[in-house]
Formats: C-alpha cells, structure tokens, sequence
C-alpha cells in the first residue's frame, strides 16, 4: 500500500471512529449525513434564490479549513512535497464532491466550475499563524471562544461586510439580511470546541450563573460584529426595521441555544438527537421556545458535577 493510500485509509478509520463515538453506525452515519445535506441543500433552493452561493460558500469554507498550518506542517514532515500536493488536492476535491453534485444537477455550472476552482486553489493555502504577529481582537482574553475564533475567520466578517455593501449598492435587501446571517453563524463556530474541565471548575460559580455569564459574553461580542450591519441596514431600510429586528433576534436565539447545547452535552460533543433537534429549529424557528429551557435544564444538571 503507498503512503498516500495508506493515509486515506487512517483517516477513513479516524471517521468511522468518530461516527461510532457519536453514537452511530458508521454506513448509518454515511447514509443520514447524505440525506441531510441533500436534503439542507434542496432546502436553500427552495427558499432563496441565493441558494448556489451559499453552497460555493460552504464548499470554500470547508476546503480552507483544511489548510490549518499546523496541520499541514505535519504533513509535510511526513510526505515529500510532492505526494503533500497530491494528498492536499484529493482532499479539498472530496469536501467539494457533494455540492458540486448538487450545483451540476441544479444546472448552476458555473457556480459549480468555480467550487472545483476554488477548493483546488485552496490546496495551495495555509492559514495560521506564520510569525510572531497577533491579529488585535474588539473582545477581553478571558473568554477564549470568540478572541480564538475572530483570529481564524475574521475573513468571514469582511466577507459578510462586503455583502452588506453590495446589497446596498444593487439594493438588494435580502443579501444584506443574508450578511447578518453569515455574521452569527461564524460565531455559533466558535463554540464547536469543547475546553477541558478545568477551565469549567476554575469558575467559582454555580452552574447557571455559569451559563448566564457565557450567553451574555456571547451576546455582548455577537453584537459587536453584527450591529454594524443591523444599523446600516435600518438607515437604508427604515421600512423593513422589523424584520431586521427580527432576524438580529433570531441570531440571538440560536447562539444562545447552541451554547446552551453544546454544556448540555458536555463533556461529551453534542449528540445526535441533540443536533437533530437544533437543526429543527432552524427550520421551525417556534421550537426554540421549547427547545432553549429544555437545553437549559440538562446543561445546568451536567455542569453541576464540575461547578461547587
């Protein structure tokens, strides 16, 4: 078996084990993981006709990923540079496989010609830290989610800014109701990571001021990112000022319920059901009203455990 074959199969192993630990047969993880991308993805379509950028957005954003230089210093320790290449080029074209199944089926072929282009591009770049400098942050050091987060994505905020004026400038309101979105999703990102325990119990708190103090830290910084954009749209919009409200609301909602989520699972990532039944909020956005006091009563009994 070559080096690269046998990398593949590691990393194929590493997936299967990741599925398992999440609770699911791996083929089963394969299968719902197909259907529900589809499914998002036929979703996006029906509901805005923006629905071939958001998947070259997704497919980008999944290839960058992968250029983390930590990562990929790795790598090259271990390959010569040329199966390095190979190994990076097969990667980024395997995460951009799927939504380019879905942009040639949806006919958006140039969508999808620039997806190839671009996830192949992104073989070529590194992100990470490469010298002794460090990107200043709006936000304090003490809570790590959005200092460390804004450092790897803050690309994403100028992106989202960009969409904003460019709604504006074509005056197109959705695209800039759109920009608010990209805005709170980076964020929900940020709280992907579960921290050691130690960095629970050195809170002298109890479990719900615990929580109080991690959605309100949320929502002080989410707002510091997005406001901008909520404020210059309700100067150009003043007509639609309740659907801008609502949708800086909903960005409100959704963080604080993925926060929420992610200690009700702690320290273990989030569940299954647990994902299903966020992922349905986003759908029937009405759940949340059940769903952020049903998170908020399993998470304060996990973190009682930790918390005195």
């Amino acid at each position: 078996m070559s080096n690269i074959s046998h990398y593949f199969s590691l990393q194929f192993k590493l997936v299967n084990r990741h599925l398992s630990e999440f609770g699911l047969v791996p083929w089963l993880g394969y299968l719902l993981s197909g259907v529900l991308f589809t499914g998002l993805s036929l979703f996006l379509y029906y509901k805005t006709e923006y629905a071939p950028y958001l998947l070259l957005l997704g497919a980008l954003g999944a290839a960058l990923n992968m250029g983390d230089r930590s990562r990929n210093d790795f790598l090259k320790s271990i390959f010569k540079i040329k199966k390095y290449r190979t190994i990076r080029l097969l990667e980024n074209s395997a995460i951009a496989l799927p939504f380019l199944i879905i942009l040639l089926i949806k006919g958006d072929y140039w969508i999808a010609f620039a997806t190839i282009a671009g996830a192949i591009a992104m073989a070529f770049i590194q992100i990470g830290r490469s010298s002794n400098f460090t990107l200043p942050t709006p936000f304090g050091r003490w809570p790590f989610e959005f200092t460390a987060g804004f450092r790897k994505t803050f690309y994403l905020h100028l992106f989202a800014y960009f969409l904003t004026i460019m709604g504006i400038w074509v005056n197109n309101f959705n695209l800039g109701i759109f920009s608010i979105l990209v805005v709170f999703v980076v964020c929900l990102t940020y709280y992907g990571e579960l921290e050691a325990d130690y960095y629970i119990w050195v809170h002298s708190q109890k479990s719900k001021s615990f929580l109080w103090h991690k959605i309100k830290t949320a929502l002080l910084y989410s707002s510091l990112l997005s406001l901008p954009i909520t404020g210059v749209l309700c100067g150009f919009y003043p007509q639609f000022f309740h659907i801008i409200l609502a949708v800086q609301l909903l960005g409100y909602s959704y963080l604080s319920c993925f926060i929420l989520a992610k200690y009700a699972a702690f320290p273990h990532p989030i569940s299954l059901p647990q994902s299903i039944l966020f992922a349905v909020c986003f759908a029937m956005p009405p759940l949340l009203l059940l769903v952020i006091p049903y998170f908020y009563r399993q998470s304060t009994q996990k973190l009682t455990c930790i918390l005195p």
